[in-house]
């Protein structure tokens, strides 16, 4: 993997050989990492984040090299044949840049929540332009990368089928509309309550779900012991783990379940505790899992589907 104290002779004379070949700038894109000129109309697209992966393949971009999945080998099982000849490079968190050099793409595609201290050699390599952050603001990053790749129509359509959706579901509801939604991560000495500042949890709000008051905040998440299980109460408790079932995870997962305190609640007693994945719920970040998590209310609350 690459290393920041020392370039590979390597990635030196790939990155010396790309730049004799100056690629045709048509603008300036600013950005969370300043103002980089881009191609107009990219051909080969490197993209370092999950979420952005999913946005790439929504507006009709398969990119050349992609940020392998989380829980992937290398790419989430609904990206699987859509990602069929793209290069895995390592990790949102641990890219590997002389693979990504070797590529030779022409525009280059992170978040600087991720990227921030590879920057430089990243557009060492080609223009490379970053979002701010990652998450909740997957609606507002498809918008910039399609600004970027002058695929803003494709991305108001993607954007504004969603949309429909959530209003379509929010009117199938009816009276259920009111339940207030617990969320709950159950990881190995990270169990998490969800807020509302989280992907899952901004889309069951766009849909108008409630929280309960305990959870009613414009925050991310917080982690907890089991003293704090009764905080994950609700009218209905979606809660996820690693997808993997990993024996780990899973023991973590049953000693939680098992607890009195959880099995107390109310929604658990109800069987309105249900398990969801993970990887849809929290990990994958982009509009196809937004769409696969609004398909699993769908059946949750007995729905007809409203996806076209």
């Amino acid at each position: 993997m690459f290393s920041l104290r020392s370039t590979s002779a390597a990635l030196v004379a790939i990155v010396a050989a790309s730049a004799l070949v100056a690629p045709a700038f048509a603008r300036e894109v600013t950005h969370a990492m300043g103002t980089t000129e881009v191609p107009d109309a990219p051909q080969r697209v490197v993209i370092l984040t999950n979420e952005g992966t999913e946005a790439l393949l929504a507006l009709g971009v398969r990119p050349v090299g992609a940020a392998q999945s989380w829980d992937g080998n290398p790419w989430h099982a609904h990206l699987t044949d859509l990602l069929k000849g793209t290069t895995d490079l390592g990790t949102e968190l641990a890219v590997d840049l002389e693979v990504l050099a070797t590529l030779e793409p022409d525009l280059i595609i992170g978040t600087k929540v991720r990227q921030e201290k590879i920057y430089e050699q990243l557009s060492a390599i080609a223009p490379t332009v970053m979002s701010e952050t990652i998450g909740g603001e997957w609606q507002d990053n498809m918008t910039f990368y399609a600004s970027v790749l002058g695929k803003d129509a494709e991305a108001e359509t993607a954007l504004a089928a969603f949309n429909a959706r959530t209003k379509a579901i929010h009117d199938a509801l009816g009276d259920q509309v009111n339940e207030e939604i617990s969320m709950v991560r159950f990881s190995p000495n990270r169990t998490r309550i969800y807020y509302k500042e989280t992907f899952s949890g901004l889309i069951l709000d766009q849909i108008g779900f409630k929280r309960p008051a305990a959870q009613d905040k414009n925050e991310f998440a917080e982690e907890v012991t089991k003293e704090r299980i009764p905080d994950m109460a609700g009218d209905r408790i979606f809660y996820f783990s690693n997808d993997l079932n990993g024996a780990e995870p899973e023991a973590n997962l049953a000693d939680w379940l098992a607890d009195p305190l959880w099995n107390n609640l109310e929604a658990v007693k109800a069987g309105k505790a249900q398990r969801v994945s993970e990887i849809i719920w929290n990990t994958g970040g982009g509009i196809y899992s937004a769409h696969l998590m609004l398909d699993d209310i769908e059946k949750i609350y007995g729905l007809d589907s409203t996806r076209k």
